[in-house]
């Protein structure tokens, strides 16, 4: 029993201390607590010319201080006027990088995605969150500085023909190169007196695609807003729009409306 109550201590310490690089719409490069279980509800959507959303179940694991793996599965009216199963996607992420010293870290990772989703190929983007079935790897790094975190990441992506006989018109671009910058700055508290006291992160990303070969390409801002309660749930609130866009989406102008909760010490 104290050991297992010293690990909960340690992971909620974990997880406390490192909370502005818990990034809304990217993964940095540190992962969760090792033999830790992370549970995500998501909606996101968007209004306009009507009301669109798509619902994702999420589920973490931190098999070690290296491993990671997450498993999703999506359901959405994005491409029908009923909510359907679109189907789900699994993601792998190794840190091979880490310089630490107190209160700053430096954390490099390689990461890979594949989905398998069924849905009708209408956009220009390659998107493995419900829309597309493909592959992604890419490499990502993110630096703590105190109460400031930055991150970046690039990733290649490659696209399939999606489930139930729905095939990429001709001219469509199967690959696609995905780039992101994160900034996390922890605002409150101000000073810890314990693990019971609520943080409050602010977040600021750029989240961009090109389609090489075919002049398509964009770049969203997504301003975030984020709560962590107790050292083990999180509420998140962001909403992406773009500073420039020249690709047919579903993710342009969407908001994102998350609560995750981790259980520690399994």
């Amino acid at each position: 029993m104290k050991k297992i109550l010293f690990i909960a201590i340690l992971m909620a310490v974990t997880i406390t201390t490192y909370a502005q690089e818990l990034y809304v719409n990217t993964e940095p490069a540190s992962n969760m607590a090792a033999r830790s279980l992370g549970i995500r509800v998501e909606n996101q959507g968007f209004f306009e010319p009507e009301y669109k959303n798509r619902s994702t179940l999420e589920l973490m694991y931190g098999a070690s201080k290296y491993f990671m793996f997450h498993g999703s599965a999506y359901i959405s009216n994005f491409y029908q006027q009923g909510q359907h199963f679109e189907g789900g996607s699994l993601y792998a992420k190794y840190r091979f990088l880490s310089f630490d010293s107190v209160q700053r870290h430096f954390r490099g990772a390689m990461f890979v995605k594949a989905s398998s989703i069924k849905n009708p190929l209408v956009n220009q983007e390659i998107s493995l969150e419900g829309d597309n079935s493909g592959l992604q790897s890419g490499l990502v790094f993110t630096q703590l500085m105190h109460k400031l975190a930055l991150s970046g990441s690039a990733s290649y992506l490659r696209g399939f023909d999606n489930r139930g006989g729905y095939k990429f018109a001709d001219g469509y671009a199967r690959n696609s190169i995905g780039y992101t910058l994160s900034v996390g700055y922890l605002l409150l508290p101000k000073k810890y007196k314990n693990y019971d006291q609520v943080n409050l992160n602010l977040y600021v990303e750029l989240l961009g695609k090109t389609n090489p070969g075919h002049a398509q390409s964009y770049l969203d801002i997504a301003p975030a807003v984020q709560l962590i309660f107790n050292s083990v749930c999180r509420l998140d609130l962001s909403y992406r729009t773009p500073l420039y866009n020249d690709m047919t989406r579903m993710s342009k102008n969407m908001y994102l409306l998350r609560f995750e909760y981790n259980i520690f010490g399994l």
